[in-house]
This record gives C-alpha cells, sequence and structure tokens, in this order.
C-alpha cells in the first residue's frame, strides 16, 4: 500500500524496505560491474569521435546513481523510511527522518551521497586497473562535478545535501566546502597529473582536430 505525504510516496512495511534494499543493491552492483567494464575497454574509446561521449555519459550517469543509492541504504540503515519525490520539480530522495529529533541519523544521509561518490573516485584512482576509459572518465567527472555543484550553486537550498548538513550542526558549510572541495581538488590534480587521463574533457577528430567540452546529441 502506498501512502502520499508532502508531494511523494512512501512504501510502508518490512516488504518496502527489502524492495528498497534491492533496489539499492541493484544499482551498487550496476556500478560495480560497469567500473569493471570501463577497465576492460581499449584505448580506442577515448579517442573515437562516435563514442566517446557516448561513454562518457554512462559514466556519469552511474556516478550520480551510486550516490543517490548511497543516500537510500544510508536512510534505511538508520531506521528512516526514505521516499521519491519532487522539490520544485527536481527529483529528490526524502530521508523519512526526522531531524529535530535525530539530527544525527540527518547527517548521516545527508552526507552519504558526497562520501560515497568521493570514496568511488578515490577507489578509481588508487586501485591498479586499466586506467582511462571514457566511462571511467564518466564516473570520475560526476564524482567532481557533483561536488562542485553542491558547493557552490548547489550549495543553498530546502534538499541541499550541504544545506542539510549544516542544519544539523555536525560540520558548518564553510567546514563542508573544505572537507569535500579539497578532495575534489586533490582528484582533479591526480587526473591533471596522469597520462591515462591526457585530454580529460577533449576528444580527438578524423581531420586531426581535437573538440573541447561537452556535446550533447540527440537521436
Amino acid at each position: 500500500m502506498r501512502e502520499r505525504r508532502y508531494g511523494s510516496y512512501r512504501l510502508r512495511g518490512r516488504p518496502a524496505i527489502r524492495r528498497y534494499v534491492a533496489h539499492a543493491v541493484r544499482t551498487s552492483l550496476a556500478v560495480l560491474i560497469l567500473t569493471g567494464a570501463a577497465g576492460a575497454q581499449s584505448a580506442d574509446t577515448v579517442s573515437s569521435p562516435r563514442y566517446y561521449w557516448r561513454h562518457f555519459g554512462y559514466g556519469f550517469a552511474a556516478s550520480i546513481l551510486f550516490h543517490e543509492a548511497a543516500h537510500i541504504v544510508t536512510a534505511i540503515a538508520v531506521g528512516g523510511h526514505p521516499s521519491f519525490g519532487f522539490d520544485n520539480l527536481r527529483p529528490t530522495v526524502f530521508s523519512g527522518i526526522d531531524s529535530h529529533i535525530a539530527p544525527h541519523k540527518q547527517f548521516l544521509f545527508s552526507a552519504a551521497g558526497l562520501t560515497a561518490q568521493t570514496v568511488l573516485d578515490e577507489a578509481i584512482l588508487d586501485v591498479p586497473h586499466a586506467r582511462g576509459s571514457a566511462f571511467e572518465r564518466g564516473l570520475l567527472g560526476g564524482g567532481i562535478g557533483t561536488t562542485l555543484f553542491y558547493l557552490t550553486i548547489g550549495r543553498r537550498g530546502t534538499v541541499s545535501d550541504v544545506d542539510f548538513i549544516a542544519r544539523t550542526h555536525a560540520l558548518t558549510k564553510t567546514q563542508v566546502t573544505l572537507i569535500y572541495g579539497s578532495v575534489a581538488a586533490l582528484h582533479a590534480f591526480r587526473i591533471s597529473r596522469d597520462p591515462s587521463y591526457a585530454n580529460f574533457f577533449a576528444r580527438g577528430r578524423p581531420d586531426g582536430r581535437t573538440d573541447v567540452g561537452l556535446q550533447l546529441a540527440i537521436p
């Protein structure tokens, strides 16, 4: 049975919790499988004008899904009842936790997404494997890009992770910025110094020129 509250849907009971856990596990496994597949891609994927941005986009999307899965799993782990809805037309995962009664649980929920992406990026940069595929670049770009978003234009808002962390009084917005921003800057620096990630946002063209930036194509 579904109960509608504040513009979102929440499933009740143990079967719902099992479904949430199964969904989160499937998402996490999908990211891990795709990450492994990324290491198996040849260097041609990076230089190919036809497939580079497609695989990069897959990696970016997988990073975002990993972020949201971390929120869901954390909410369930601390006894919350996560739900899905919209806040000013923005898709949002709600924790189902009363932040006034359990601010520590809300802090864990709010910090889970950025922390999960940061740990994933760290693993990619540390674990030995064949580096530099387009999908892997998308994963790294998704992690760093999400961090930059939340530390700048996404810093404030009714459902901002950074704003909610500050409301729990566990960390101030400045502290959140210094922690996650410093790690993201370090990751970006390491990427810039690694030849495997050369031309991170660039792509070769058959005529010898180079495309720089992000290309969006609608089939």
